[in-house]
């Protein structure tokens, strides 16, 4: 079989690694790929955005199915294209993607099936927010509508906080901005809660807890993620419970009765506040870096598990799991999420990786034989162990033994189940 994985990033090289070695596997295309999926599979260079050439690509290569790693190409629709040319495709379709490409849809979703989410309100200019700030309670979230990689989102702690984010959402710095949602600040701790769905049935697909902030402590700026841990530590089979009738199933009814169907993952996003669910935001494919945490415990044919979901047929594949804990730390050029340096060589000639231990690439290319920089996140370090203290003491001794000087990470990534 022929697969094609679009997308350049960490969770799309973790991709690509959990499916070399798959029985049928014959070859794998990424695009555009990096210089990790570079040793195992065959990059092009076609930008994600332009639909025709990639399908070009495919039916010309005759590709039997493609994975669409990213956000962006999702909800801009590339599922709903390459499938009218016949083109199998893991993903969900334009109409199912809004659960991610407007946070607005996904709210009021949430209202007409009573989905518990934090309370809300949507606001059309920059005046009509700023009258409703001058008589709220702090903290608060403003959360641009659309897609932000991940840094869209704001907790004000004051008023002049959330005026200048409200300010800066109108004003275009994640793209143009109608409306922008002020919600209620929930206090309690965070979960990423994966499903995978082939548009009849569903399966749970693990847990895990990324880190967004840039300095430890999670403190500083937001980020695309510094690193995660699965399983989460606060799931329960109680709490799992309540996550699949009061969110998910909820969400999937929704998709439903809209006409449409919910195909590939679907990452919740939750606040867990005594012990009770509420959702914070969806997206539609897998985390990054979660991914990156929870693929390598799937014991299951990944591939198998893929071709059964496009083909409707997910209830015929039983998931089975490793039983180890997963630690990814992400290491960053510097100066990210700001200004960074590009195009800086790494050698990771000298580092010699066990088995559970994994390098995901996600900024770097290949250039005349050599590994270089290529984005704010670098590298992923994952590895599985019996304790997650293990796990991050192992990473942080290979990351040590490769002494980019030019990169920085988060020590503590994990720090409430190892540190407690």
């Amino acid at each position: 079989m022929k697969v094609g994985i679009i997308g350049s990033g960490g969770r799309e090289h973790a991709i690509c690694n959990a499916i070399k070695d798959a029985t049928n596997i014959k070859e794998i295309f990424c695009f555009p790929g990096n210089a990790g999926t570079y040793k195992i599979a065959k990059n092009i260079l076609i930008d994600i955005k332009n639909f025709e050439k990639i399908k070009d690509y495919i039916l010309k290569n005759k590709i039997d199915i493609i994975i669409v790693g990213p956000e962006e190409p999702l909800v801009n629709g590339i599922v709903d294209y390459l499938e009218k040319f016949n083109i199998k495709v893991f993903g969900p379709n334009k109409v199912s993607s809004q659960l991610e490409g407007s946070k607005i849809f996904t709210k009021k979703l949430c209202e007409k099936y009573n989905i518990p989410t934090a309370k809300f309100g949507i606001f059309n200019s920059i005046n009509d927010a700023s009258e409703f700030l001058d008589n709220c309670k702090f903290p608060i979230v403003v959360k641009a509508d659309g897609l932000a990689a991940g840094k869209g989102v704001y907790i004000c702690e004051n008023l002049k906080e959330s005026k200048s984010a409200v300010n800066e959402i109108f004003e275009g710095k994640f793209g143009i901005a109608e409306k922008v949602l002020i919600e209620e600040f929930l206090k309690g701790e965070e979960m990423s809660y994966f499903i995978i769905s082939d548009g009849k049935n569903f399966k749970k697909f693990g847990t895990a807890q990324d880190h967004k902030r840039v300095l430890e402590g999670d403190k500083g700026k937001n980020t695309g993620g510094m690193g995660a841990y699965s399983p989460s530590r606060l799931i329960s089979d109680e709490l799992e419970e309540k996550i699949l009738n009061k969110i998910i199933k909820p969400t999937l009814k929704g998709i439903n009765d809209l006409g449409s169907n919910y195909k590939g993952f679907l990452y919740a996003g939750l606040m867990i506040v005594k012990n009770e669910p509420y959702l914070i935001e969806y997206n539609v494919r897998m985390g990054d870096p979660e991914c990156q945490t929870i693929l390598p415990k799937l014991k299951s044919d990944f591939l198998s598990l893929i071709n059964n979901c496009v083909e409707g047929k997910l209830d015929q594949i039983n998931l089975e799991w490793h039983n180890f804990k997963s630690v990814c730390i992400v290491l960053c050029s510097k100066g990210y999420p700001d200004e960074y340096k590009k195009g800086v060589k790494i050698n990771l000639d000298k580092i010699q990786l066990e088995k559970k231990e994994f390098i995901f690439h996600a900024g770097t290319k290949v250039i005349e034989n050599e590994i270089i920089s290529n984005g704010g996140r670098v590298l992923n370090f994952v590895v599985m162990a019996d304790e997650f203290k293990l796990a991050r003491e192992k990473i942080l001794k290979i990351i040590n033994k490769l002494n980019w000087s030019e990169g920085f990470y988060r020590k503590d990534i994990g720090y409430k189940v190892i540190d407690k």
